[in-house]
């Protein structure tokens, strides 16, 4: 190609220089390959979420293992090297946030290449799909109603209605004709057209945006807003508490000064609650991973969260509950005999002639190809003649669901519409009869014809639209196919006691006859067009099925279920329902549905699957109730470890315990079973107060297990001119007395038991008897049980304060948390 060829097709003007047409033939090939070669292409645009440096420093560099870093030191420095076997829980905290979060991204990074919308680019005069990173500088991009605007450049040809909230926040649809500016992060309303990728890569403004953000962001989330805030006030407990421990047993105390710096590391390491964040980003890094089983791809981490919260289900109707594979059963005129030749063939020219055919559409399209071909074998040249449709000559009439119709105006010749036939037909003719009984079986139907008057173009918002009316119209009759899991998917949401709400924007009728089919129930159903705008409340609480629903009325029912207290869920896969699912609590996109869909929505099904629901609320219910489990073992820990070292402190008296002690401490009643809490299944809905709740089990609970141990050290504490085997024994009598505290406390965390559950806890106190009962243990860890007095001393203490907590919890579920 010549440098003017090149300059030309670049700037889509014609070889000859003038504007009245640009090329649209697209670069060649070669220059396709000489630009990528260049670097000027659309690559890494979109990341997901932290790179792999990051997600390592994140989880190593953090505020917690640098106080447990500083303490571990601080005990290696004194030559005992149990003592400091705490350091590995900077290790182990780490490891497994580093290997979860980076499984989390592996899944991610999966999923989004097959959610990912593929752009049709013109080369070498030729349409082709290209993955978004093979977009160059340059190309030639065809898109339609519902395609993403993936880089930056101008409109070469068409008239494009365009939606540009996601950019500037405003709803009202833009309308963009040639020589105007695309950005990318936007997206097509209706119309089609041809643009040129001036901006690509990092230089596009989504790209430019998107710099900004995470995709594993934890923001706007309650339940980590909740624990931030319990960790916010344990941080000022922990700061006067420490330093008062650390001037205590430093100047206070008698004990050498070993001794000393022993106990003050034995008495802050437990302060800190260094799993509770880490079992929660593990959880919801976990609930990624599996949500990935289903292709259920999470475009935002605390959707997970919203999941498990959602009480009301807003569906759509086509490619929701019935598949998007419709079939063509008939063409049919008002009397209900089949359409002519000369209509047929008119029908498959007008689809020929559009630029954007949506599932309806191919599905007429494969059923009058079909058509045509038997009617070439049994007809003969002239009807295989019909089978090879020509487009039309003149303007398109894009769809818009405002209006619902689309259509075509022929030059020097008719304009053809199709749509709706509530819309196109008076009620009470015989076409209009003959749709509404084949809807109210069920069948989805169309009216097509030719407009008896000039139709002009309707306004963007569909406003003023002149409905034609149609001369000798005939009917498209399309069955629909219900998805064969759609009617155990439905009773799952009956049974957990999740509101489902039918919204479409086809004939109520059609709607509520699916709705039968698949609920088995007659529920009630009404038009929204007949919906006054003050009633819409009311009727969104009264009605289960909604027909003729505009895009503007999906987000005012949201809106209604929002005044009413409802966590709302909307499901759907066009580009009407793009406003809904931005308002939605959880917006949740088809996988085939359009890009502008996949591109708003929290979560997106790629398998297309409304089945796949259930496992997503119960994955979103997982987490956030073990979550609240892993929260009350962690700062129950951190409460009785406060309240010991305050009294000890205050008291001047050397700490019970040595670092060891408070290490394994850990390991059995807090860190193994919170990690296996935190994975376990659990499909309870979350409820409000979660902060309440917690901190109702985690301040009695922490407060009885702290008192009752350091009483009980302050009655037998033997003074610090005591034997070293005097101390150890009688610190392994009250080691004994706070674990089997803790260990009630795990069991009323874990509850409701079950067969697992109970092996846990028993697992865990075998794991006590093997350290205590075996001697080579006992004595690497530094126990004592040589003082038979003390230990049943401890025991006793121990199954006194499991009584008392016991109690407590009794207290707090009756008065507190108002429960039976």
């Amino acid at each position: 190609m010549s440098s003017t060829e090149h300059s030309t097709s670049e700037h889509g003007s014609t070889k000859h220089g003038t504007a009245e047409k640009p090329d649209l033939s697209g670069l060649t090939t070669a220059e396709v390959e000489e630009r990528t070669r260049a670097g000027r292409t659309n690559k890494a645009t979109r990341t997901t979420g932290r790179t792999t440096w990051e997600i390592i420093r994140a989880n190593v560099f953090t505020r917690i293992n640098a106080m447990l870093g500083v303490l571990c030191v601080i005990v290696l420095a004194t030559g005992s090297w149990i003592n400091a076997a705490f350091g590995l829980l900077i290790i182990a905290n780490s490891a497994v946030g580093i290997i979860q979060e980076l499984r989390a991204k592996r899944t991610l990074e999966n999923l989004k290449i097959l959610s990912e919308s593929r752009p049709r680019v013109i080369r070498d005069g030729e349409e082709k799909e290209v993955a978004q990173s093979e977009i160059v500088e340059g190309d030639l991009i065809r898109v339609g109603s519902g395609d993403e605007i993936v880089v930056d450049g101008p409109l070469l040809s068409g008239s494009l209605s365009m939606d540009e909230s996601q950019l500037t926040g405003e709803a009202d649809p833009v309308r963009h004709n040639p020589g105007d500016e695309l950005l990318s992060g936007s997206f097509v309303k209706h119309g089609s057209g041809v643009f040129r990728a001036e901006k690509v890569g990092g230089e596009s403004y989504a790209a430019r945006l998107a710099a900004e953000a995470s995709d594993f962001s934890l923001t706007d989330s309650v339940l980590m807003s909740g624990i931030n805030s319990i960790l916010r006030v344990i941080t000022w407990l922990l700061i006067p508490t420490g330093l008062l421990t650390i001037f205590t047993q430093l100047t206070r105390t008698d004990a050498p000064i070993r001794e000393s710096i022993l106990s003050m590391a034995a008495a802050l390491v437990p302060m800190v609650p260094e799993g509770l964040v880490l079992m929660t980003s593990i959880a919801f890094a976990v609930g990624i991973v599996r949500l990935g089983k289903y292709k259920a791809l999470v475009n935002e981490l605390v959707a997970i969260e919203g999941l498990a919260r959602v009480d009301t289900m807003c569906t759509d109707k086509t490619g929701t509950l019935t598949s998007n594979e419709m079939e063509l059963e008939a063409v049919v005129d008002e009397d209900g005999d089949e359409a002519s030749t000369e209509t047929l063939r008119d029908l498959r020219r007008l689809f020929a002639s559009q630029s954007d055919l949506n599932n309806t559409a191919e599905a007429i399209v494969q059923g009058l190809d079909e058509w045509a071909e038997r009617a070439a074998e049994e007809e003969g040249s002239e009807a295989a003649d019909s089978s090879q449709p020509h487009a039309f000559e003149g303007s398109e009439i894009p769809f818009s669901s405002a209006y619902k119709f689309s259509g075509f105006r022929v030059t020097d010749g008719p304009t053809f519409v199709l749509g709706a036939p509530d819309v196109l037909l008076d009620q009470g003719t015989p076409a209009a009869n003959v749709a509404a009984k084949e809807e109210a079986d069920g069948r989805r139907v169309l009216a097509f014809g030719r407009a008896l008057d000039e139709v002009e173009d309707p306004d963007e918002d569909g406003a003023n639209v002149t409905t034609p009316e149609l001369g000798d119209p005939v009917l498209i009759v399309l069955r629909q196919k219900l998805r064969p899991d759609v009617a155990e998917t439905l009773a799952y949401f009956e049974h957990e006691g999740v509101d489902v709400k039918i919204i479409s924007g086809d004939n109520p009728g059609s709607v509520a006859a699916v709705a039968k089919e698949a609920t088995g129930e007659q529920l009630s159903s009404i038009d929204a067009r007949e919906i006054a705008p003050e009633d819409m409340e009311q009727a969104v609480l009264d009605s289960e099925v909604f027909g003729r629903v505009k895009p503007e009325q999906k987000q005012a029912m949201v809106e209604a279920l929002h005044a009413h207290g409802r966590t709302v869920a909307m499901t759907g896969d066009g580009v009407n329902d793009v406003l809904a699912l931005k308002k939605a609590d959880i917006g949740v996109a088809m996988g085939s549905g359009s890009a502008a869909t996949r591109s708003v929505a929290q979560l997106v099904l790629l398998n297309d699957r409304f089945s796949s629901m259930p496992h997503v609320i119960a994955e979103g219910r997982r987490v956030i109730g073990n979550i609240e489990r892993v929260a009350n073992l962690f700062l129950t820990k951190t409460v009785y470890s406060v309240v010991l070292a305050m009294v000890v402190a205050v008291a001047g008296v050397t700490f019970p315990f040595q670092p060891i002690h408070v290490t394994i401490t850990g390991w059995f009643t807090i860190g193994i079973p919170a990690f296996i809490l935190s994975l376990a299944p659990n499909t309870e809905r979350p409820k409000d107060g979660f902060v309440r709740r917690v901190l109702s089990l985690a301040i009695p609970g922490g407060a009885i297990v702290g008192l009752g141990s350091v009483i009980m050290w302050l009655v037998i504490y033997p003074g610090d001119g005591a034997s070293v085997t005097e101390q150890r024994q009688a610190g392994t009598a009250v080691l004994l007395a706070l674990i089997i505290m803790g260990l009630w406390v795990l069991n009323i965390v874990a509850r409701p038991m079950k067969t697992w559950k109970w092996a846990l806890w028993f697992g865990c106190i075998g794991g006590y008897l093997v350290l205590f009962l075996i001697a080579p243990i006992r004595e690497i860890v530094l126990l004592d049980i040589g003082n038979t007095r003390l230990m049943i001393t401890g025991a006793v203490v121990g199954l006194c304060g499991a009584v008392v907590i016991e109690f407590s919890q009794f207290l707090a579920r009756r008065f507190l948390l108002h429960q039976d």
